[in-house]
């Protein structure tokens, strides 16, 4: 039999997006079903970077100070190689926010935090183990979610439904929404190495003759991003590992022996980069957010940030015409106004740093300099604070709306 819930809003995807829009819409007395299809969030995540805009919202939650006692490493500046030559390429020290710096904060941890605050909201409902599997419609309306879960199929019937299920949504699938690509000359091969004392602490990327390479200190190892050009993981493995180590080696500003820390291929994860968005956000009954609605590079790390500013401005949008049952379209048009500009300008700067920096970077043979625009950026007094808070902040960055920044009394 299949179990049928009645709910305001229905969440596909239980990943920051998701989440973070759960936990707000569920602030503004709105009742709402998460559905998280995996049975913890213990998995190895890539985007483990939360930005100094993330944490804004946090403050603005009143729930910062808390937030930065679980485990973090703090990265104030990122510092860029170019060849022989380095360059801070990024200060946050001085953003105008609570926490100017980058936390580097394992994932599960941070949505375990908000899981933790959610739960405590009368109108929250997170079920795990729990995959959306399609839309339901009624008279060319979305009115809710079909999905599977431990005790078999559902029925989430809701006046919206939501896809935060990531850059494969299902949702979006099942709506049939086109998808604009818009391409991406690289993947990414991630991996640990072991850290040590004496180890610099230093978040930094390498950009040489044929080479990218990029350390995250992450306390006790180093995460480590090697890029590759697009589609060529098959021709790097089966170079075989030493060769993979020798490459390695000369790139490490730590004991080149570190490079031995890889005994497998099994350690070595690929990362096929997208750089996508949807022409349409939303259909009546549905919008999508996060990764569903544009899947972003690596570039600046500020994929998960981007997922929580969507959250944001779609709670605003959204927490009241939903808690008072009088949602219309214009509403969803009206999130995707708001973070499609956004989207694009940011999208447009990454594929501008891979097109023209990383893309020059591994077809280059010869002696690697930063480019001219780089160079520009960190010489003129006025451009230097730029990649701070493009990285830090994004653009139009949101603020949580005055109701959702203390739970309601009222609910």
């Amino acid at each position: 039999m299949t179990t049928i819930i009645e709910t305001r809003c229905c969440i596909a995807g239980g990943g920051p997006a998701g989440l973070m829009l759960g936990f707000l819409l569920a602030r503004a007395g709105v009742d709402v079903v998460v559905l998280e299809k995996h049975a913890d969030f213990l998995r190895d995540f890539r985007g483990d970077t939360i930005h100094p805009s993330t944490m804004q919202i946090m403050h603005e939650l009143g729930m910062l100070d808390e937030f930065l006692k679980l485990p973090h490493q703090r990265v104030s500046d990122l510092t860029a190689q170019f060849g022989d030559e380095r360059l801070r390429v990024a200060d946050f020290s001085s953003l105008p926010v609570a926490a100017p710096f980058i936390a580097m904060m394992p994932q599960w941890d941070f949505l375990n935090f908000l899981v933790e605050r959610a739960k405590d909201l009368p109108g929250f409902w997170l079920l795990m183990r729990t995959q959306a599997t399609g839309l339901l419609r009624h008279d060319n309306k979305v009115i809710g979610v079909a999905a599977h879960g431990p005790e078999g199929e559902l029925e989430i019937r809701a006046m919206l439904s939501i896809g935060a299920d990531g850059r494969d949504s299902t949702l979006r699938k099942s709506a049939g929404l086109p998808v604009t690509d818009l391409g991406a000359p690289m993947d990414v091969l991630w991996f640990r190495l072991s850290r040590q004392p004496g180890d610099t602490n230093e978040t930094q990327g390498r950009l040489d003759a044929g080479r990218v390479f990029i350390m995250l200190n992450r306390g006790d190892y180093w995460q480590c991003a090697f890029v590759i050009p697009k589609g060529s993981n098959e021709r790097v493995r089966a170079a075989g590992l030493d060769s993979f180590r020798d490459t390695l080696r000369p790139l490490l500003p730590v004991d080149k022996s570190r490079a031995d820390d890889i005994k497998d291929w099994e350690q070595v994860k690929l990362l096929v980069v997208q750089v996508n968005r949807l022409e349409k956000w939303w259909q009546p009954g549905l919008l999508c957010i996060g990764d569903a609605a544009h899947a972003m590079s690596p570039v600046g790390g500020v994929g998960v940030n981007l997922a929580v500013q969507d959250a944001v401005a779609a709670a605003n949008i959204l927490g009241r015409v939903l808690r008072e049952s009088r949602l219309e379209e214009k509403h969803l048009a009206q999130v995707q106004t708001r973070r499609e500009w956004p989207t694009r300008i940011i999208q447009r700067i990454q594929l501008a740093v891979q097109n023209r920096v990383v893309a020059s970077a591994l077809g280059a043979t010869g002696p690697f300099k930063p480019p001219l625009a780089v160079k520009l950026i960190m010489k003129i007094p006025g451009l230097r604070q730029l990649p701070a808070r493009l990285v830090g902040l994004g653009v139009r960055p949101e603020h949580v709306a005055p109701e959702m920044r203390a739970p309601r009394r009222d609910a």
